[in-house]
C-alpha cells in the first residue's frame, strides 16, 4: 500500500481514492494473518524484488537491442532501437516504476530513522542512488529533491540537474557506508539480498556486504564522472576509497555480488518463468556481434546464455546482424537465442557484481590509480569472477588465447578497449550499465548495420515520457531548456560533455 501514495508525477488520482474510504474501514478489515503495522522489512523484501524485476527487464528489452546483445527476428518499419530509433515510449515504464518506488524507499528511510534503525535507513539510501542513478544517466536532468513530495503540496516536482543530483548521491553513499553497524542484526528482516537479518555469532556478514556494494556503488558511478573531475574532486574520492578498505570495503569476491536471487517461491519468481517461446526466444536471436567473440574464445558462458541450432549435422551458437534493413527477415529457430534455464535461474536478478569491480579496478590501475595490482590482474580476475558468477569454470588456457590475452605492451587506448569488451560480457543483464559505458568510452566498437539511418547517431539518451507534458508541463520545458533545448536521444548528459 505504500508504493503509490505520495508520488505527485503520475498517481495523482490515488490520492482522491484514498480520501472516499470510509472512516473505520481499517478496524472493520484487519487481517490477522499480516502485519498490523508497517515495519522497514515488510516493505524491503518486497522492494527488493521489483526494483530488480524492472532493472533486468530494462536490460532485455532496451540494452540488448541498442548494445547489440540480441536483435528483433523481424522488423520491417524501419524503426526500431537496434537502429538507433529511440522514443519516449522506450522509458517512459523505467521511469514511472522506478519513481514509484521511490515511495517505498522514503518510508523504509524515514520509518527506520523514527526506530533508530540505521542499518535499514542506510539500505534505503543504497537503492535511492542506484535507482536515481540509472534515471539521472537515461533521462540527464529529473526529478529528485521535489520528486517524492506530494504529501507536502508538491505536485509539479522541478527538475534538477544533474551535477547537483550527482552530488548528493556521492554524499548519500558516503553516509550509508557510514551508518552500516556489522555488529546488528535487522531487527525486522526482510532482506533477500545479503544475509543480514541475523547475526553469525557477534557480527552479521551481509552488513559488512551491504558496505561493500555501497562503495563498489561510488567507484561505478566516480569513474563515470571522471571527465567532470575538477568539479566533484572526483580523483581525490576515488584515490580515497581505494587507499582505506577497512573504512571503504568493496567488493573481494562472487560471493559479495548484488544479485538478488530469485527463491522460486510465491510471490519471488524469475519474471520470465512463464514466458511463452514465442516472446521469450523466438521473436528475438543474439547478434553476430555478441556470439562471434563467444564462439572464438570458445566461451562456456554460451551454454547457459544461449540456444543452439543445427549447422551442418552439429550443434553451433550463430546469430545475426544488428541493424539490419527492413527488407530483412530471418527464420523462426535458425539462430542462437535466449535459453530456456535462464527463464527459472534465480541469480538472474544482477544489480552489480565483482566482476564489473574488477573491470573497474583494472581500468583505474589503467589510469594510475594504485589499486593493489596490474591492470592485467584485474582483467583477469574480472573474466574469472564472470565465469563464476553464472556457475561456470574458467577453462585451462582460456586467458592466452590470442583474442583474450591481455597486452600489456600496447596503447593505453588499445588496452582499455580490451577491457571493456570483457567488461561488456560481464554486464550482460545488468540494466543499462553496457550503454552508459559505451557512452562514456566510446567502447566495444560497435558495427553499423546497413539498416541504420545515416541521420541516427548512436542514443545518448531516452528522451523524457509524453505524459509529462500533460502532469508536469512547466518543469518539463525548463529542463529541455536546460539540456539544450531538444528533448531527443542526441543530447548529451552533464557527464558525457
Amino acid at each position: 500500500m505504500t508504493t503509490f501514495k505520495k508520488i505527485g508525477i503520475s498517481f495523482v488520482l490515488l490520492s482522491s481514492m484514498l480520501v472516499s474510504c470510509t472512516k473505520n474501514f481499517t478496524s472493520l478489515n484487519t487481517d490477522p494473518d499480516n502485519p498490523s503495522t508497517v515495519t522497514p522489512g515488510v516493505i524491503l523484501s518486497q522492494l527488493q524484488y521489483r526494483v530488480v524485476t524492472t532493472s533486468i527487464n530494462a536490460a532485455r528489452n532496451f540494452t540488448h537491442d541498442l548494445m547489440q546483445v540480441s536483435a528483433p527476428r523481424t522488423s520491417t518499419d524501419g524503426l526500431g532501437v537496434h537502429r538507433y530509433y529511440v522514443t519516449a515510449d522506450n522509458g517512459s515504464g523505467f521511469w514511472t516504476s522506478m519513481y514509484g518506488y521511490m515511495n517505498d524507499i522514503d518510508d523504509i528511510y524515514n520509518i527506520s530513522d523514527k526506530l533508530k534503525e540505521n542499518n535499514y535507513k542506510a539500505i534505503a539510501l543504497i537503492y535511492k542512488c542506484w535507482a536515481y542513478s540509472m534515471l539521472t544517466d537515461v533521462f540527464g536532468d529529473i526529478p529528485y529533491s521535489e520528486a517524492v513530495s506530494a504529501t507536502t503540496g508538491v505536485l509539479t516536482p522541478k527538475f534538477d540537474a544533474q551535477k547537483d543530483i550527482y552530488t548528493q548521491i556521492l554524499q548519500d553513499l558516503s553516509t550509508a557506508n557510514g551508518l552500516f553497524d556489522p555488529t546488528k542484526a535487522l531487527t525486522y528482516g526482510g532482506d533477500q539480498l545479503y544475509p543480514s537479518n541475523a547475526l553469525s555469532g557477534t557480527s552479521n556478514p551481509g552488513i559488512v556486504q551491504w558496505k561493500k556494494f555501497c562503495n563498489s556503488l561510488r567507484l561505478r558511478l566516480l569513474l563515470r564522472l571522471l571527465k567532470r573531475d575538477a568539479e566533484l574532486n572526483v580523483s581525490s574520492q576515488i584515490t580515497a576509497i581505494l587507499a582505506d578498505p577497512v573504512n571503504n570495503p568493496v567488493f573481494t569476491s562472487t560471493a559479495d555480488d548484488a544479485i538478488f536471487k530469485f527463491t522460486g517461491i510465491y510471490p519471488y519468481y524469475n519474471p520470465y518463468y512463464n514466458a511463452r517461446t514465442l516472446d521469450w526466444r523466438q521473436g528475438d536471436y543474439y547478434t553476430t556481434f555478441f556470439m562471434d567473440t563467444l564462439n572464438i574464445n570458445n566461451d562456456p558462458r554460451r551454454t547457459i546464455w544461449a540456444t543452439t541450432v543445427q549447422v551442418n549435422g552439429a550443434p553451433a551458437y550463430t546469430g545475426i546482424s544488428s541493424g539490419y534493413l527492413p527488407t530483412v527477415s530471418y527464420i523462426v529457430d535458425a539462430n542462437s537465442s535466449y535459453s530456456d534455464p535462464l527463464k527459472t535461474l534465480p541469480q538472474l536478478g544482477v544489480m552489480m557484481t565483482y566482476a564489473e569491480e574488477e573491470f573497474i579496478k583494472a581500468e583505474l590501475a589503467l589510469k594510475g590509480y594504485n589499486t593493489g595490482h596490474t591492470p592485467r590482474t584485474h582483467y583477469e580476475n574480472g573474466i574469472a569472477a564472470s565465469m563464476t558468477q553464472w556457475g561456470m569454470s574458467l577453462p585451462n588456457g582460456f586467458l592466452t588465447q590470442p583474442n583474450v590475452l591481455y597486452n600489456e605492451n600496447a596503447s593505453q587506448d588499445t588496452q582499455l578497449q580490451q577491457i571493456m569488451l570483457q567488461k561488456y560480457y560481464a554486464l550482460y543483464f545488468v540494466d543499462y550499465q553496457s550503454w552508459f559505458e559505451k557512452r562514456r568510452t566510446g567502447y566495444p566498437i560497435l558495427p553499423r548495420g546497413a539498416g541504420i539511418p545515416a541521420t541516427n547517431p548512436f542514443p545518448s539518451r531516452i528522451p523524457y515520457p509524453t505524459y509529462l507534458q500533460t502532469l508536469n508541463p512547466d518543469n518539463l520545458a525548463a529542463a529541455v531548456k536546460a539540456i539544450g533545448g531538444s528533448d531527443n536521444s542526441s543530447v548529451k548528459v552533464w557527464w558525457d560533455q
